[in-house]
Formats: C-alpha cells, structure tokens, sequence
C-alpha cells in the first residue's frame, strides 16, 4: 500500500518544476536517513502541496525560494485550507528539510530555514483511560467472534508492551520470545528496541498462536505475527479500525483511539511507579521530553508528589 500511495506521488512530483529534487530528497530519506515509510508518505504529500504553490507563483529553481514565500503559504494553510496546527508545523517542516537538503547538494547557497517560524503549538495532554476501561476494552472481545484469539492477542499486545499500530503490524512470530517474555520491535527511524511483555498478552498470544494463526496462513502469509481473514499480514489500518470497534463496545469516548492503548501503557507504568528513563526506552522515544507529558496526565501521582515534597500539604 505504501509503496502504491509513494508512486501516486512520485509521479505528481514528475510533473511539477521543482520535481526531481523533490524525489531525489525523498530518496535521500529512506536511503541515507533511514525514515519509515509512512514519515516519506507525510513528507511526499506537504512536499507537493508547496511545489504546486511554487508553480503557481512560477518559481522553477531552489534557490528562487525566499522566507516571504515560504510564509505567504503557511497564511494560505492557515486562513484558506484551515489547516489545524499541527499540519501547518508538519509541512514547515517538510520545506525546511528539503531546504537543507538543496544547501547540502549545492542547490542553494544560503539556509534561511532557521529562521522560518510556524505556528506556535499548545502542548495537548494525551487522552487516557483508566486500567479498569482498558479490560473493558479487552474484555469486549467476543468469544463469538470468528477472529476471538487474535483479536485479543491484538489488544493485550498493544497495552502490555505500548507499540505502535504500524510496530505490530510489522512483528513477526520470531519476534516475540514466550518463554522469556519480550518482543523484538522495529520503531521510528529503524531503530530497535526490546519491550517486556506480561504474562497475560503472552499467555494470549501462545493460545492465538496454537489454535488460530495455522488456520490463517497461507504460503503467502509469510512469518508475520497477525494475519487477516485473508491470510495476509493485518495493516494499521486494520488494527486501528479493530481496536475503535472494540472501543465503542466497551461504552468508550468516540477519542479514544488505537494510540490511547500506548499512552494507557505510559501513564500507567508511571502511575505504577516506573522511571521516565526506562518508559521512554519501551516507547522508543528519541527525546525525553517527549515521554515527560505522561508525568503530567496521572493526577492522582501529582496529588502525592505534592503531599509528600509541599512544606504545607
């Protein structure tokens, strides 16, 4: 699928003047930078929405580019297209990227990206449910269903360990260790990591492995961990729509999402008294600071730091 949707692009970019540099700075993203495919899809997509600008306002060479226009067309984002914020911020982004790319490849001669400013954004708390709705969520797993097993193991696997929908959508049956209790998962930016998984997702996972997974596979399915009806690997998509499903049965806010299960996994284990250092390993976060905002979502954990460290509690 994404390799389809990246042609779709390549071939809008084809035929725009500043084109082929957008593609050869996409290749340089997945060949030399290593970015996942869907980051290159985000980036193909603003990409071509500014070199249509361009076009329109006949600018055909990099270095024609100037930060009036960069910011005439954050404005049309912004008060035409409606654009929300963090979409504005993501293709300024996307245009400073490729500007330093056309001073890196001699395109450009001066690198004014730095002081090119977007849309100042509200740090937004992450919605969470409680460890009781979470085994709801779970819980409304039919034994009815004809994809029980998996389904469950689909759940049990997203909150036990935190990935993401495109991660386990990516793991493979050697990819997770039952015996010891881990899985080996490949995140943003090909980076590896190693997450701990508890005995009630293994314990899942060994029954849908056993009783359903060989009922599944087909010579084409290869070795990946869920499969569809079909046989075929099961998409982010697919869990994505699953885990809503299951969502809206368990009596759950219409919010609530396949990422809520990776911000319960956080906010829980912190709740739980983790470390920030060792969650942000599990969640594969390169920043820090990007794990810190679950230590602001528990309130009953502020209520107690403030109790125990406050000269008047």
């Amino acid at each position: 699928m994404a390799s389809v949707q990246l042609q779709t692009i390549g071939e809008k970019l084809h035929s725009l003047p500043l084109g082929s540099q957008a593609k050869d700075f996409l290749d340089y993203l997945t060949v030399e930078a290593g970015l996942a495919g869907n980051s290159i899809l985000a980036y193909g997509r603003d990409l071509t929405g500014f070199l249509e600008y361009c076009k329109s306002n006949k600018i055909s060479r990099l270095n024609q580019i100037k930060p009036t226009l960069i910011q005439n067309y954050l404005r049309i984002l912004t008060k035409d297209e409606q654009k929300s914020e963090s979409s504005i911020k993501r293709s300024l982004v996307a245009v400073r990227m490729f500007l330093r790319f056309g001073r890196l490849t001699g395109l450009v001669e001066d690198d004014f990206s730095a002081i090119l400013e977007g849309p100042k954004l509200w740090q937004r708390l992450p919605v969470i449910c409680s460890k009781k709705q979470v085994i709801d969520i779970i819980n409304a797993v039919s034994t009815k269903e004809p994809f029980f097993l998996r389904d469950r193991a689909m759940l049990e696997l997203l909150y036990a360990t935190g990935v993401r929908a495109s991660e386990l959508a990516g793991l493979k049956t050697g990819d997770l260790n039952v015996d010891v209790g881990y899985l080996r998962c490949i995140g943003k930016g090909s980076r590896e990591r190693v997450i701990p998984v508890g005995k009630a997702a293994i314990a899942a996972t060994v029954e849908y492995l056993r009783e359903l997974r060989p009922k599944l596979a087909k010579p084409f399915s290869g070795d990946f961990l869920l499969l569809s009806r079909t046989g075929r690997p099961m998409g982010r998509i697919e869990i994505w729509r699953l885990t809503k499903k299951y969502a809206i049965r368990a009596g759950m806010p219409k919010n609530m999402t396949v990422h809520t299960l990776r911000h319960c996994f956080a906010t829980h284990l912190l709740a739980g008294g983790a470390d920030l250092r060792s969650v942000q390993e599990m969640l594969g976060h390169v920043d820090i600071a990007t794990t810190q905002i679950y230590t602001h979502v528990d309130q009953d954990r502020l209520r107690e730091i403030h109790r125990k460290f406050h000269p008047r509690p």
